[in-house]
């Protein structure tokens, strides 16, 4: 038998159904991914369970919440290898991100 607030259960798949709903953002790809394979209730209980962890880690180890790139989808990280290449290749040449135009592009925290 489970144990745990049933009150917190129903307050986390309400909130993970709400973020199922959501166009964007990384906990509704997650959603979206697991409702493709497993359906729409497990995909609920996933979400619930991931914001259950993400909110113990913040408010037990007092870990601040950040996006982990294993989140991320495929096209996603290949972006996110296209920017740091970039400014690789940008550094290597020391130029600055504003002599080539890009200063408000680059400005894409990894």
């Amino acid at each position: 038998m489970p144990k745990g607030s049933k009150r917190l259960k129903i307050s986390l798949r309400q909130a993970a159904n709400a973020t199922g709903n959501l166009k964007e953002g990384h906990l509704s790809d997650f959603f979206r991914k697991i409702k493709y394979k497993r359906g729409r209730a497990t995909a609920v209980s996933a979400t619930a369970r991931k914001l259950a962890v993400i909110s113990c880690n913040m408010l037990v180890k007092g870990i601040p919440y950040s996006l982990s790139i294993e989140y991320l989808f495929l096209d996603q990280k290949r972006k996110l290898k296209l920017v740091l290449r970039i400014k690789k290749n940008i550094a290597k040449f020391e130029l600055k991100p504003e002599d080539v135009g890009l200063d408000k592009i680059l400005t894409i925290s990894t």
